[in-house]
């Protein structure tokens, strides 16, 4: 499995939305995931740990997770083929709307 395959996964966008946050035990992990049990978000979070996207540290009984900002290089570097694709609707957008609107305020 690659790191696109693992972020097409819902719950598993929902983990990595919730590390963004900052490092995070399982336990709290699960409570953030209603509906999914504690062995079905750690296979999520192993998933997500052998793609690269995650880490984890023990302390003491618990484990600690985090997300690894290198694991998103690869969809950095795919994403950023479209970004002047984006760009360049966006300043479209920014000239229609000081058109049909009039100068800024």
């Amino acid at each position: 499995m690659d790191v696109f395959e693992a972020v097409a996964e819902p719950s598993r966008r929902a983990l990595l939305d919730a590390l963004t946050e900052g490092e995070r035990t399982a336990g709290d992990l699960v409570a953030t995931l209603p509906g999914l049990t504690q062995p079905t978000v750690s296979r999520h979070l192993r998933v997500l740990r052998e793609v690269g996207l995650v880490e984890v540290r023990p302390d003491a009984q618990r484990r600690i997770y985090a997300l690894r900002a290198d694991g998103l290089v690869a969809i950095d570097q795919w994403i950023d083929r479209y970004r002047q694709f984006w760009t360049g609707h966006l300043d479209a957008l920014e000239r229609h709307l000081r058109t049909t609107r009039g100068p800024a305020e």
